[in-house]
C-alpha cells in the first residue's frame, strides 16, 4: 500500500490545537507521547503493567489509564501528559468509565470475569459483580440506570441495574462480542463481533436482536464522527474501518486500516482518523477525504488505547 504525504496539510490543521496524542503500548507497559503537529513520538514511558483502555476525567483536567494487571489508575495532565497521580488497589481495570450522571465509575475485569463499581472521587468499592468469562467493554443508559457489557468469551451481553447492582437480563449474541456503542436516539446497542464480520444490533428495551450489519472480518471498536449521526468500527482481522449512519443502520463508506486496526479517535475537524495499529507496532492516521493512509508512527509492541487532546465531538 502506498501511503500519501500529507505533512503540510496536517500541520496545518493541527496548529490551532492542542498538539498530543496519548498511545498505549500494552505489550511492553509503556506509554507514547506523540505530537500530533510533527507527528513524531517525543516520549516514551513505563506507565504499568497492561495498560489498555484510557479516558478523560468528567472535567476534562485528566486521562486516566488504566493498567489492567498493575490494577491501578493513572492520572495524566490532559494536556502534557505528565502522572499526576496513581490510584491502587483498582482490581483488574481492563475497560473503564464514568455513569452519564457521573455517580459511579465502573470498571470491567476482563481477566477475573466481574464488573466492579466505585465511588467516584475516592474510589472505594461499592460492589462487585460476578459475570460469565471476559467481560470486555460497556456501554450506559442515558438515565445511567443501566451499564450493559459485552462478554467476550460466552458470546453474550449483560445487562446491570446501577442502582441495585444486580444482574437484570443476559442476551445470546456473536461470537466474541467486544466494542458497544449507544445509537445517539438511545433505540439500539450495536456491539462489535470480533469473532465474526458484522456489527450486532440489539434493541435493548425489548432486551432482544434487531439486525446485523456487516462490516468486516474481527468487527472491534468504535469512535463517533462527532456529527450525532455516524460511527466508524474497526475491523480489526479485515484491515478496513467501516462507517456506519446510526438512523439507517448501514455501512455508508469504507476505509483502509493496515496492521490490525484496534482503538480510534478522530481530530477536531473531523477530518484525520487517528488508530493504532496493533500488529505493526505504529500508529496509522487516515485521511477521511481522500480515503488513503497518510502517516504511520512507529511506537510500542501491541498498541491499544489512543486518545487526542484535540479530537471531535463525542456524539
Amino acid at each position: 500500500m502506498r501511503y500519501l504525504c500529507f505533512g503540510p496539510l496536517l500541520a496545518a490543521a493541527a496548529l490551532a490545537a492542542p498538539n498530543l496524542a496519548i498511545v498505549l503500548n500494552s505489550g511492553d507497559e509503556t506509554l507514547s507521547l506523540i505530537d500530533t503537529a510533527s507527528f513524531r513520538e517525543t516520549k516514551r514511558f513505563h506507565i504499568g503493567k497492561e495498560p489498555h483502555h484510557l479516558m478523560a476525567t468528567p472535567d476534562d483536567k485528566f486521562v486516566i489509564v488504566a493498567n489492567a494487571a498493575s490494577n491501578e489508575l493513572v492520572f495524566l495532565d490532559r494536556t502534557t501528559g505528565e502522572v499526576k497521580n496513581r490510584v491502587k488497589d483498582i482490581s483488574d481495570p481492563y475497560q473503564i468509565a464514568y455513569s452519564p450522571d457521573n455517580k459511579w465509575f465502573v470498571s470491567v475485569s476482563l481477566r477475573l470475569d466481574r464488573v466492579d463499581i466505585y465511588k467516584p472521587g475516592t474510589f472505594q468499592i461499592v460492589k462487585r459483580i460476578p459475570l460469565p468469562k471476559a467481560p470486555s467493554h460497556m456501554a450506559f443508559s442515558p438515565d445511567s440506570k443501566t451499564v450493559f457489557v459485552t462478554l467476550q468469551d460466552t458470546n453474550q451481553l449483560a445487562a446491570i441495574d446501577l442502582d441495585t447492582q444486580t444482574v437484570i437480563w443476559k442476551l445470546a449474541i456473536g461470537k466474541q462480542p467486544a466494542g458497544i456503542l449507544m445509537t445517539p436516539d438511545a433505540k439500539y446497542l450495536l456491539i462489535g463481533i470480533l469473532g465474526d464480520n458484522y456489527v450486532e444490533v440489539i434493541d435493548w428495551k425489548a432486551q432482544k436482536k434487531h439486525s446485523k450489519i456487516v462490516t468486516g472480518k474481527g468487527a472491534h471498536n468504535f469512535v463517533r464522527l462527532g456529527d450525532g449521526k455516524h460511527v466508524f468500527v474497526s475491523n480489526r482481522a479485515e484491515n478496513t474501518i467501516s462507517k456506519i449512519n446510526m438512523e439507517t443502520l448501514q455501512v455508508v463508506d469504507s476505509y483502509p486500516a493496515p496492521g490490525g486496526p484496534d482503538c480510534m479517535d478522530l481530530t477536531a475537524d473531523q477530518r484525520y482518523l487517528w488508530m493504532t495499529s496493533r500488529w505493526a507496532r505504529k500508529v496509522s492516521i487516515l485521511d477521511l477525504q481522500t480515503k488513503q493512509i497518510v502517516k504511520q508512527i512507529p511506537v510500542g509492541r501491541s498498541p491499544h488505547g489512543i486518545y487526542l487532546v484535540s479530537h471531535a465531538p463525542r456524539r
